[in-house]
């Protein structure tokens, strides 16, 4: 049986947080979709586009996972990709009554796709794309947080 999952987020920008979950679930998967969200009520630092360039170069190396956007809701969009899991990260127990609840939603709207919730790794559990953005804003070093080539793109957003 062919295993596919998405991770949806809007990856604005994708974290080392958010790539050790793409890591560990394209292992426990045969296909990953990391989904971008195309949110208009929210004011993006990078577009659509930027966000799926950025995710392509730097799951290169990790062949079972391909990206693309979408719009609307997660479970729709893991129903268009005949995916039967969709997977979330924890970083702490406040994310999980939110993603629990929004989990219980997508499964009565759609039976047969399953959450599978990954906790992050402590090294980056405290680490959220909002703090990357606010430190970036004020100058300071956000290597240690996200994948070099997110690094010079973000900074390069804040010149």
């Amino acid at each position: 049986m062919y295993r596919r999952a998405v991770y949806p987020g809007s990856f604005d920008p994708v974290t080392f947080g958010h790539l050790d979950i793409m890591e560990r679930a394209s292992q426990t998967v045969d296909e990953l979709v990391v989904g971008v969200l195309e949110n208009h009520a929210k004011i993006a630092l990078f577009s659509v586009e930027e966000r799926v360039k950025m995710l392509k170069i730097i799951t290169k190396d990790l062949p079972n996972v391909r990206v693309e956007s979408f719009h609307g809701l997660s479970v729709d969009f893991a129903r268009e990709q005949g995916a039967g899991f969709i997977v979330r990260g924890l970083r702490a127990i406040t994310d999980f009554e939110f993603e629990l609840q929004m989990a219980q939603t997508n499964r009565i709207m759609a039976p047969k796709i399953d959450t599978i919730f990954l906790t992050t790794n402590l090294e980056y559990a405290y680490l959220s794309s909002t703090t990357v953005k606010e430190v970036a804003s004020y100058g300071g070093d956000i290597t240690k947080f996200v994948p070099e080539y997110v690094a010079k793109a973000v900074i390069a957003k804040y010149r």
